[in-house]
């Protein structure tokens, strides 16, 4: 459950809308809503370890799969690494 933070800013007699924009602002960030609000907005779920274990399990093969291309010839590493300079 999310914990609610009500700000409430009545508007005063003579007070102008901007100056009442500027209190509220003021006051959300002194309750550091702001702060929380950002937080949540870039928060970035972890990945589960099983996840992770695919992964690596995946870029391992992979690997194991272009040095034995390497081996037997049908990759030139050279070529590949002059491909990368170029971009």
């Amino acid at each position: 459950m999310i914990n609610a933070v009500r700000v409430e800013v009545k508007r005063g007699k003579n007070e102008s809308s901007a100056s009442l924009i500027r209190r509220f602002s003021r006051r959300a960030q002194t309750l550091g809503l702001v702060r929380a609000m950002r937080k949540r907005r870039y928060y970035i779920r972890e990945k589960s370890k099983n996840v992770d274990h695919a992964r690596a399990m995946i870029k391992g093969a992979r690997r194991m799969k272009y040095n034995e291309d390497v081996k037997l010839g049908k990759i030139d590493p050279a070529a590949r690494a002059l491909a990368r300079r170029k971009k």
